[in-house]
């Protein structure tokens, strides 16, 4: 795969789809996610007619893994100087979970790139909750590893129903998800993101349209928090589609389609 230098790191990126007529899609991962955790929505997103950029955040893949913690603003500038070196822009932005939050720092900071923002199994800023939990993944990265870690989450980013109707693809996901090579101290450098993104306050000047998208199952980051930040943007769309946190894996067609359908709109 390609990779070029952006924001100071190289960056390993894909685009498929070169001929796409509809546009582009620029696609943010999550934590401890590369590019291939869009292997079920990028061939939707091309046979509909577009061109989609994935890319390996920082920290993960065969992107650089710069020491250091890490911020959703900084990711999101590593971003935008890839599209800057594509000469990629009237785009539509996705993020899901930290790469929602990585988008709406984009959505902020650079507004007039986007055609529309879609925010996905995300929050403006962690509750109580949620930094507890992250705080005992940190802890059980540091004294285990980082594969130990993705199995808990795992259990979080699944329904019930997953696991029990359909049990070889529960244990694949959460197989690959404990085998991703991650250091612990990129995992911890990603980690920071979503420990420490905040966004609620700011997000009534994001003004592209704007898609909040929750499954309707999640419990990492519960759906009252996506809702408190579709409810802090003027004028976002809210939608829910099945599953859980991982919906775009559980129930990649909802969830597609919601997004799909979403975009033709703008």
């Amino acid at each position: 795969m390609p990779t070029t230098k952006a924001n100071g790191i190289t960056l390993n990126y894909q685009i498929d789809g070169d001929s796409g007529t509809k546009g582009t899609i620029v696609l943010i991962n999550g934590l401890a996610d590369d590019l291939a955790s869009w292997g079920f929505q990028t061939p939707a997103l091309v046979d509909a007619g577009y061109r989609v950029l994935s890319f390996d955040n920082r920290g993960i893949g065969a992107s650089d893994k710069p020491a250091g913690a890490y911020t959703s603003r900084q990711m999101a500038d590593d971003a935008k100087a890839l599209v800057d070196q594509l000469k990629i822009t009237g785009f539509h932005l996705m993020g899901v979970s930290m790469g929602g939050m990585i988008a709406q720092e984009y959505a902020l900071a650079y507004p007039g790139d986007l055609k529309s923002v879609t925010l996905a199994c995300t929050y403006g800023v962690a509750d109580p909750f949620c930094q507890t939990m992250f705080a005992m993944w940190a802890d059980i990265a540091r004294k285990i590893d980082v594969p130990f870690v993705m199995r808990d989450v795992a259990l979080w980013a699944f329904t019930g129903p997953f696991f029990e109707d359909r049990p070889d693809e529960a244990a694949e996901f959460a197989e690959a998800m404990a085998g991703l090579p991650m250091t612990v101290d990129a995992y911890l450098s990603q980690l920071n993101v979503i420990q420490k993104h905040d966004a609620l306050a700011r997000a009534k000047a994001i003004k592209v349209p704007t898609l909040v998208l929750a499954g309707e199952e999640d419990i990492l980051i519960p759906v009252r928090l996506s809702k408190r930040l579709h409810a802090a943007i003027p004028g976002a769309t809210w939608q829910t589609t099945s599953g859980g946190h991982a919906c775009l894996w559980e129930t990649p067609e909802p969830f597609n389609a919601a997004f799909l359908a979403f975009i033709a709109k703008h």
